[in-house]
C-alpha cells in the first residue's frame, strides 16, 4: 500500500524505489545475530550500504563504520544539513538493523520475504525491526529537505539482539548532539520514556567429581549450587522490598532463574553446575553495585568453598534508562502523538543513545510481535506512522 505523498524534493525520492519496495529489499536479506550458533550469525553489511545508498540519493552524507569486537557487524550514521551544522540540535532517528533467529518449523510465512495477507505485512524484521527504515524514507518523500534548518540524523546499528555493540560504540565516539533521539522499536506509536535493565549473570559451581559410592571424598556442584539458589532467593526478596519505582507495572527489580547444567551420571559426584540468571534493574539502579550485592550475597558461600564459586555476565549488562517527565523534548512529543508516555520492561538500545540526548522509543508495530513465528507489522501503521515521523521530522528541524 502506497499513501499520495506531496513530494517536494522529486528529482531526489525519484531516485528511491517504492515503499513495500523498499520494505522488502530489507526484509530479503538476512542479518540475523547469534552467538550460539555461527552458523545463523550474518553480517549486517549488505543492508548498512543498501541503506546509505539511499541516504546518499536523498543528499545525506554517510559514515559506515565498523563495530570493533563483532562479527563483521557496522553501523551507519547518515546526516543533513543544510549549512555547516552537522552537530548540534536537531533530531535523531533510530534503529537496530539485526535480527534474532527464526523457528523454522513454526513459521507459515517465507521470514525473508514481505508477504501481504489480511492487513499484515509478515516478514522477519517487518515489525523488530528493520521495516523502521523503510518508514522513515517514505516519510522524507513529503518533506522539501531544503527547508530543513538543523540537522537529521539516521542511525542504523548492529548486534542490538545480542551485546547492543553497535548502539554502545557509537555512544562511546559520537560527536552529535542533537535535541532529540527517537527509537523505532515496535511500540504500537505509544511514546516509551523508560525501560528495566537487563543484567545475565552466570553462576559456576567448580566441585571435585568423584565415585558416589563414597561422597565424602568429592564436592557435589549440585549440593553447592542447591546453597546458592537459598542466598538467591533471599536476594530475590530483598530487591522486592528495597527497590520501588512506581512508574512500573512491576514497580520492583525482578530476579529470574532461568537455566541450570550440572551433571552427567547417577552415580558420579558432580563435578561442575552452572545457574544462568537474569535480573531486571529500575532505572535508577546502578550495574556494578547490583553485581557487588549478588556477590556479597553470595560470599558465605564462596568463604566455605574457597575458588569454586565464580561469577560473570553471561552478556554485558545493560542498564535500565528514563526520560524524565517534565524534559521538553519529551513533552513535545507527547504533544504530537497526543499519547502521554509509558514505561515498559523490556530493553532497548536508549540507554546508550539517551547519553547523548533525550531520548523516546517510539515506532510502528506491536512489541507483541518481536521474536515470535511469521512477524508481522499490522498495516492500520503504516499511513500513522509516516504521519508521525513528519511532524516529529518537522518539530525539530525546521
Amino acid at each position: 500500500m502506497i499513501f499520495p505523498l506531496l513530494i517536494n524534493n522529486k528529482n531526489a525520492t525519484m531516485k528511491l524505489p517504492s515503499f513495500i519496495q523498499i520494505y522488502n529489499e530489507l526484509i530479503t536479506i538476512p542479518t540475523i545475530s547469534s552467538v550460539t550458533d555461527g552458523k545463523l550469525d550474518c553480517t549486517n553489511k549488505v543492508v548498512i550500504e543498501k541503506l546509505a545508498n539511499w541516504f546518499n540519493d536523498l543528499g545525506f552524507k554517510t559514515t559506515i563504520t565498523s563495530v570493533p569486537n563483532t562479527r563483521d557487524k557496522y553501523n551507519l550514521l547518515a546526516t543533513y544539513s543544510n549549512n555547516d551544522n552537522l552537530t548540534q540540535g536537531g533530531l535523531l532517528l533510530s534503529g537496530h538493523t539485526d535480527t534474532v533467529p527464526f523457528d523454522e518449523g513454526l513459521w507459515t510465512k517465507d521470514p525473508f520475504k514481505v508477504t501481504e495477507l489480511d492487513n499484515k505485512w509478515y516478514g522477519l524484521g517487518t515489525a523488530d525491526m528493520k521495516g523502521f527504515f523503510a518508514f522513515i524514507l517514505e516519510s522524507l518523500r513529503g518533506i522539501d529537505l531544503k527547508s530543513l534548518t538543523k540537522p537529521l540524523h539516521i542511525l542504523a546499528t548492529a548486534d542490538e539482539e545480542i551485546t547492543m555493540a553497535g548502539a554502545a560504540y557509537f555512544a562511546q565516539h559520537a560527536q552529535l548532539q542533537p535535541d532529540c533521539t527517537i527509537i523505532g522499536e515496535p511500540t504500537s506509536l505509544i511514546p516509551i520514556r523508560a525501560h528495566k535493565g537487563f543484567v545475565s549473570n552466570i553462576i559456576r559451581i567448580t566441585g571435585k567429581s568423584g565415585h558416589s559410592s563414597d561422597p565424602e571424598k568429592g564436592i557435589n556442584a549440585i549440593e553447592v549450587m542447591h546453597l546458592v539458589i537459598g542466598k538467591l532467593l533471599e536476594l530475590k526478596q530483598k530487591l522486592k522490598d528495597e527497590y520501588h519505582n512506581t512508574s512500573f507495572a512491576v514497580p520492583y527489580p525482578t530476579m529470574n532463574l532461568g537455566i541450570i547444567r550440572g551433571g552427567d551420571a547417577a552415580n558420579r559426584i558432580c563435578g561442575c553446575c552452572e545457574l544462568i540468571m537474569d535480573i531486571r534493574a529500575l532505572p535508577e539502579m546502578d550495574i556494578q553495585s547490583l553485581y557487588d550485592l549478588l556477590c556479597q550475597t553470595l560470599k558465605p558461600i564462596m568463604d566455605r568453598y574457597p575458588g569454586r564459586l565464580k561469577v560473570d555476565y553471561e552478556v554485558d549488562p545493560i542498564a535500565g534508562y528514563e526520560c524524565q517527565h517534565d524534559n521538553p523534548a519529551l513533552m513535545e512529543v507527547e504533544k504530537l502523538v497526543n499519547q502521554k508516555a509509558q514505561t515498559v520492561n523490556y530493553s532497548t538500545e536508549a540507554p546508550f543513545l539517551n547519553q547523548i540526548a533525550p531520548t523516546i522509543v517510539l515506532g510502528p508495530g506491536s512489541i507483541e510481535q518481536a521474536h515470535q513465528p511469521d512477524e508481522f507489522v499490522s498495516t492500520e501503521f503504516l499511513k500513522p506512522t509516516i504521519e508521525t515521523l513528519q511532524k516529529i521530522i518537522t518539530r525539530f528541524c525546521k
